[in-house]
């Protein structure tokens, strides 16, 4: 018996373009992001709304939400990004975590993913209505709130990729640390790459599935 196929026999689905994931990208606003000459703020606010512009127009069903921490955490819309500086703030890098996850929490998508765009330690946290800040070396009191962290976004299959744009051996340490705990990804890249390592990163998760 003989098959004969013809063009509209055959239906193409593209199930990459199927596939939805919500997306929640961290930029710190310490003033560590300006300081010593060297503007990091200005390139982070570049790539996410380089970001924004592929996703809304490559992926209009993906999601993507833009937080920003200092001593505290807060959402921003993208239209705002032009105009974000940099604050007198200290690292609040687990406000910043929670913040991700209540909105990731919230998203309906199975495929969820944090990036984090940081240049220092995590140096700030609340405890009730005040503030515990240590900018002096690597404070286990902050560091362990952050590794929880990172265990309760393993637990709900929220991979973090942390893209860390300075270069000392005792912050690395940390983000080490930190992915490990999580299972996640870290990039030690300068300024100029970020947005290259951001878009890829975004593609090949989006490829093989964050689940």
């Amino acid at each position: 018996m003989i098959f004969t196929l013809m063009e509209n026999d055959l239906d193409v689905i593209e199930s990459e373009m199927k596939m939805q994931t919500s997306t929640v990208l961290m930029i710190d606003i310490s003033h560590s992001m300006i300081l010593y000459g060297e503007d990091r703020i200005t390139p982070a606010k570049k790539v996410a709304m380089a970001l924004s512009e592929l996703i809304t127009t490559r992926y209009p069903k993906d999601t993507l939400d833009v937080i920003v921490f200092g001593d505290d955490a807060w959402k921003i819309e993208i239209k705002d990004l032009p105009y974000l500086q940099v604050g007198p703030y200290h690292t609040n890098t687990v406000a910043g975590l929670e913040l991700a996850m209540d909105i990731l929490r919230r998203r309906k998508n199975n495929n969820k993913q944090i990036f984090m765009i940081t240049d220092g330690k995590p140096s700030c946290m609340k405890e009730g209505n005040e503030y515990y800040k240590n900018s002096f070396g690597l404070d286990r009191r902050i560091i362990n709130r952050c590794l929880n962290l990172a265990i309760a976004c393993r637990k709900s299959k929220i991979p973090i990729t942390t893209f860390m744009v300075a270069e000392d051996p005792y912050l690395r340490s940390f983000v080490q640390e930190f992915t490990e705990t999580n299972g996640g990804k870290a990039f030690y890249t300068s300024l100029k790459g970020l947005g290259e390592y951001i878009f890829e990163d975004y593609e090949r998760n989006r490829k093989k599935k964050v689940r």
